[in-house]
């Protein structure tokens, strides 16, 4: 008896983060307006594979991204309602294989747990639209040591000297 009882101990331990994830007061999560435009809204504007990254929570493939080559400074803006989220002068080579930043333009995003690989991540998302971005990491380089690791399907880049797009949305 005290063997089943240890499994059934082991077992409900093992649903505590599904259930912490699923809990609708989820400490940490930042949550900003939301616009009036539905997935079906989002799914005719953006092409599949953006769509699929920013409303699914995809992931593009590591290395897949031409932005992983940019160099020129400008903004990087969201790819489905075009805030800016990132600056080019905190984008860095991670070596992962992913857009990757020191840190994001302030008020730009919301996180929230996510517990899709059975270990706390800090999933990030656009604050104005909720599009999924990627995730934070504790990893990057001095002073802040955070890696904002970015999807670059979810991001467009605006070359300095050329004007942003309007918000949409």
């Amino acid at each position: 008896m005290k063997r089943r009882s240890l499994l059934e101990a082991m077992f409900a331990a093992s649903l505590l983060p599904a259930l912490h994830a699923c809990s609708a007061a989820n400490p940490g999560t930042v949550e900003g307006p939301k616009l009036g435009m539905t997935k079906a809204d989002w799914r005719e504007i953006l092409p599949a594979d953006r769509y699929a990254v920013l409303f699914e929570e995809a992931t593009e493939r590591p290395g897949s991204s031409p932005l992983n080559d940019e160099e020129r400074d400008g903004t990087y803006i969201c790819a489905a309602c075009h805030l800016p989220l990132f600056e080019s002068a905190h984008k860095y080579d991670s070596g992962t294989g992913w857009p990757s930043f020191t840190q994001p333009i302030a008020d730009s995003m919301g996180t929230k747990a996510d517990y899709k690989l059975f270990v706390r991540r800090t999933e990030y998302h656009c604050i104005r639209c909720g599009g999924h971005q990627g995730h934070v990491f504790d990893d990057g380089p001095p002073p802040r040591r955070e890696r904002w690791c970015n999807n670059g399907l979810a991001l467009l880049f605006i070359p300095e000297g050329e004007p942003l797009p309007a918000l949409r949305g």
